[in-house]
């Protein structure tokens, strides 16, 4: 799932923001709290683009039996996706 930066941010903000009003979390610098979580969602985010990109690399090594037809791209990323965040244990 892609969130825009927007998003982020206003998830990130309501979250830092409902945390302290339940007095479930307590920051001095709100603004800097917020930034840490919206690092923090970003770099989540991230994991899954760059595995994309890695299946999409390895998957270039089979282009010949891909475009051949002998294998379907889109099933064989799927297969290689699900393999390797079953590898690394990944939470997509």
């Amino acid at each position: 799932m892609k969130l825009k930066r927007s998003q982020v941010e206003y998830v990130s903000h309501q979250l830092v923001k409902n945390l302290i009003k339940e007095k479930l979390f307590q920051a001095e610098d709100v603004a800097r709290a917020t930034a840490a979580v919206q690092d923090a969602f970003t770099g989540d985010l991230m994991v899954e683009d760059r595995l994309n990109e890695e299946v999409r690399q390895l998957l270039e090594k089979y282009s010949d039996e891909i475009s051949r037809g002998s294998v379907q791209y889109h099933d064989m990323f799927k297969l290689v996706k699900a393999k390797l965040v079953k590898e690394r244990k990944l939470i997509l």
